[in-house]
C-alpha cells in the first residue's frame, strides 16, 4: 500500500458544511439541463417502438416534415427493434406540443415478431430468439470455484438451501435523461444531465468525427443518475443531430415513461444458494447458481459469496435476455442482490444451527475484519439486538416485530486522470476548477473546503467551478470515486499554488519562503510574530496570477469500505403490511470531507434500500 501523505490541519474537512449551492437550489436559481432555454430553441422528441420485438419494414418521415412547426427529423434506420420503447425516429419542432403531433405523423410499418418479457419464458425450449448469442449466456467464463465443495458439504453439520429473488428496479432519477445541443459552425456545445461530462464530450466527438476540442459539455446541476447517466446516450446524440440538421439549438429531455422503458435498470436476480456449516458456525461450503435479466443487455456480476469467507465454494451466473430495455449500472451494481441473498441464507443457517445470527456473522467475517467487527458491536448496541425475538414470529396478535441485519462492502477510492486547477488572483480570490460534475453529493463544497483548508482561508474565500469540459479533466461520477479523486487533486494543486505564492512574495516581504505559513486568512512568519492579511500578500503579485494544475496522486485516498445495517421492522401477518420502525446504519467512510453530506448519503442509501425492498418493481 502506498504511504499516506500528511493531510495537514483540519478545521473545515470533517465538519458539517451546508452546500454552497443550497440557496440556489431551494430558490430555483440553480440551472439544471431542463432549465436551459436558448434563443430560437427547438424541442426534440423520440418516436419509440410500440412492439417488444419487430422488424422495421419502412419509416416515412414525409408527413412529419410537412408539419409547419417541424424543423428536423431523423430516421434511425433500425432494421429490428427488440423492446417496446426502442428508438425508431426523432423530430425537432418549435414547441413540445408540435413535436408530439409530428411523432404521430411518422408512418412506420412494423412486422411484429415473437417475444418474451420474462426470464422463465426466455429460458424455455423453443423461446423466441432475443439476443444474437442466445437468450441465456453463461456460465462459461462466469464460473468460479475454490477448494473442494463436495468435501466441504461433507464436513458440515447443518446445510440449508433456498432460492432468493430480487426484482428489476429502474433508476427513477428526479431529472430525466436529456440534453440541450447547440452548434456554432463546426463547434458543438451541449448542456447535459450526466454523470460524466468528459465521456459525453468524447462520445459526441467520436460520433461526429470532430476533434474533442470542438465539443464542450456542461453540467451546471443535475438531478440524480445513480449509474444510469454515463455517455451521451441515444437521446444526446439525437439532440445534436437534430440541432445540426435544423441549424438551431435543440432540447431533448425524456419523459417519465421513457425513463422506465429505456434509460436503464438494476437487473433482477434469482439466486439459489446451498450453504453448510459446523456446529460452531464455521462455514464449510457454499454453492450458488444465479441468473437474472438486464433486458436486452447483461446482468453484470453478483459477487457471491458476499462478505463472508467460505473455504470451499463454487458460483456461477447466467444472463437471461428478454424483450425489455437494457440494464445500466445502479448504486453498487450486483451488491444489493448479493447482500440480500447472502444475509437471508446466513439467517436461515443460524436458525438451523440454533445460533445467534450476529454470532454466526462474527465468526465468518472475511479475515475477521476489525472494522466490521466494531460495526457489529456499535450497531447491535444502538438497535438493542439483545431484545430481539429469539423465535421468529413469536408474540401475541397479528403484528409481529423483529430485528434483523445485513452487511455490505465496496471498493471506491481515487483514480488517475483526475486534474484540478487552483488560481490565486492578485485581489486574493481563489478559483478552483475541475470538470468533475456534481451529481448531488456536494462536490462543489468538498473541493472548496479542501482548497480553503490547504490555503488557511475561510470557505467564502474560494470559488469552486465544476461540470465543464473547458476545465481540467475530471472523473466520471460513479463507483464512489468522485470525492476521493477530486479532493486530493485539489489539495495538491492548492499546496503547490501556496508554495509558488510564497516563493514570489518572500523577497518582497523580506523573509525566507520556507518560514511563511497561512492561518485564519493571514500569512504569518513562523517564529517572529509578523503577519499580513491574505489580500495584502496576494496584492504583491502585481498584475499576474498564480495558476497551478495538479493530478490526483496516491497518498491522500484509498479504497475498500464496509458497512452494517440493523433494522427493526413490524409485519402484519394477516395483511402482509410491512413497516420499518428503525434503522441503524454503521459505515466506514474513511476520511470524511463533509460530515453533513456524508450522513445525507447514508440516509439516501437507507431510503433507497427500503424503497427497493418494499415499493419498486418494474412490470
Amino acid at each position: 500500500m502506498a504511504e499516506m501523505k500528511e493531510w495537514g490541519p483540519r478545521y473545515l474537512t470533517g465538519t458539517e458544511v451546508s452546500r454552497l449551492e443550497a440557496s440556489d437550489k431551494v430558490t430555483g436559481r440553480a440551472r439544471y439541463t431542463y432549465d436551459i432555454n436558448l434563443p430560437g430553441m427547438l424541442y426534440g422528441k423520440l418516436l419509440r417502438s410500440p412492439h417488444p420485438h419487430a422488424k422495421v419494414v419502412k419509416v416515412d418521415l414525409s408527413r412529419a416534415m410537412a408539419h409547419p412547426d417541424v424543423k428536423a427529423a431523423l430516421d434511425f434506420e433500425k432494421q429490428t427493434v427488440r423492446y417496446a420503447g426502442e428508438e425508431v425516429a426523432a423530430v425537432a419542432a418549435t414547441s413540445p406540443e408540435a413535436a408530439e403531433e409530428a411523432l404521430r405523423l411518422i408512418d412506420v410499418t412494423y412486422e411484429p415478431l415473437p417475444f418474451s418479457v420474462s426470464e422463465e419464458t426466455s429460458m424455455e425450449a423453443g423461446a423466441p430468439q432475443i439476443h444474437p448469442r442466445g437468450n441465456v449466456e453463461g456460465p462459461a467464463g462466469r464460473q468460479q470455484e475454490q477448494g473442494d465443495v463436495e468435501a466441504g458439504f461433507a464436513q458440515a453439520d447443518k446445510i440449508v438451501e433456498a432460492t432468493y429473488r430480487t426484482q428489476v428496479q429502474t433508476h427513477s432519477s428526479l431529472e430525466t435523461h436529456g440534453s440541450v445541443a447547440k452548434w456554432d459552425g463546426d463547434r458543438l456545445t451541449v448542456w447535459c444531465s450526466t454523470q460524466g461530462v468528459v465521456g459525453v464530450r468524447n462520445d459526441l466527438a467520436a460520433y461526429f468525427q470532430i476533434p474533442q476540442s470542438q465539443v464542450r459539455a456542461i453540467t451546471e446541476h443535475m438531478g440524480g443518475g445513480f449509474g444510469s447517466k454515463f455517455g451521451a446516450g441515444v437521446e444526446g446524440v439525437a439532440a445534436a443531430r437534430l440541432a445540426k440538421q435544423a441549424g438551431a439549438p435543440v432540447k431533448l429531455m425524456l419523459s417519465r415513461e421513457e425513463e422506465h422503458l429505456c434509460a436503464g435498470n438494476r437487473p433482477s436476480a434469482v439466486m439459489t444458494i446451498r450453504i453448510g456449516a459446523k456446529h460452531d458456525g464455521t462455514l464449510t461450503a457454499f454453492l450458488s447458481s444465479s441468473y437474472g435479466t438486464g433486458g436486452v443487455g447483461g446482468v453484470g456480476g453478483i459477487p457471491l459469496p458476499y462478505v463472508f469467507s467460505v473455504p470451499n465454494r463454487k458460483v456461477e451466473i447466467k444472463d437471461v435476455h428478454i424483450n425489455a430495455g437494457g440494464a445500466r449500472a445502479m448504486r453498487a451494481p450486483g451488491h444489493p442482490q448479493a447482500a440480500f441473498a447472502m444475509d437471508c441464507a446466513m439467517d436461515e443457517l443460524a436458525e438451523a444451527l440454533g445460533m445467534d445470527p450476529l454470532d454466526l456473522r462474527r465468526r465468518n467475517d472475511s479475515a475477521q475484519n476489525e472494522i466490521r467487527l466494531k460495526q457489529y458491536e456499535i450497531g447491535a448496541g444502538r438497535i438493542g439486538w439483545d431484545r430481539r425475538n429469539k423465535v421468529a414470529g413469536s408474540g401475541k396478535g397479528p403484528i409481529k416485530r423483529g430485528i434483523g441485519m445485513g452487511c455490505g462492502q465496496w471498493g471506491g477510492g481515487g483514480g488517475k486522470n483526475t486534474f484540478a486547477e487552483v488560481s490565486i488572483l492578485p485581489d486574493g480570490t481563489v478559483d478552483v476548477k475541475t470538470a468533475a460534475q456534481d451529481i448531488g453529493t456536494g462536490i462543489r463544497t468538498a473541493i472548496a473546503m479542501a482548497a480553503a483548508e490547504e490555503l488557511g482561508l475561510s470557505l467564502g474565500d474560494v470559488r469552486p467551478h465544476v461540470g465543464d469540459t473547458d476545465y481540467p479533466p475530471g472523473p466520471a461520477s460513479g463507483g464512489s470515486t468522485t470525492t476521493a479523486s477530486t479532493v486530493p487533486a485539489v489539495k495538491i494543486a492548492a499546496r503547490n499554488a501556496r508554495a509558488q505564492l510564497f516563493e514570489r512574495v518572500a523577497p518582497i516581504l523580506g523573509v525566507a519562503a520556507d518560514r511563511l505559513r497561512t492561518r485564519s486568512g493571514r500569512v504569518e512568519v513562523e517564529g517572529d510574530g509578523r503577519s499580513w492579511a491574505w489580500p495584502e500578500v496576494t496584492a504583491q503579485l502585481g498584475g499576474s496570477s498564480i495558476v497551478v494544475t495538479a493530478q490526483w496522486d496516491v497518498g491522500f485516498s484509498s479504497s475498500g469500505v464496509a458497512g452494517v445495517h440493523f433494522a427493526e421492522v413490524e409485519v402484519d401477518v394477516e395483511t402482509g403490511r410491512i413497516r420499518p420502525i428503525r434503522v441503524v446504519a454503521v459505515h466506514d467512510c474513511g476520511l470524511v470531507v463533509n460530515k453533513l453530506t456524508a450522513e445525507s448519503q447514508v440516509n439516501g442509501g437507507v431510503i433507497g434500500g427500503i424503497s427497493f425492498a418494499l415499493l419498486e418493481h418494474r412490470l
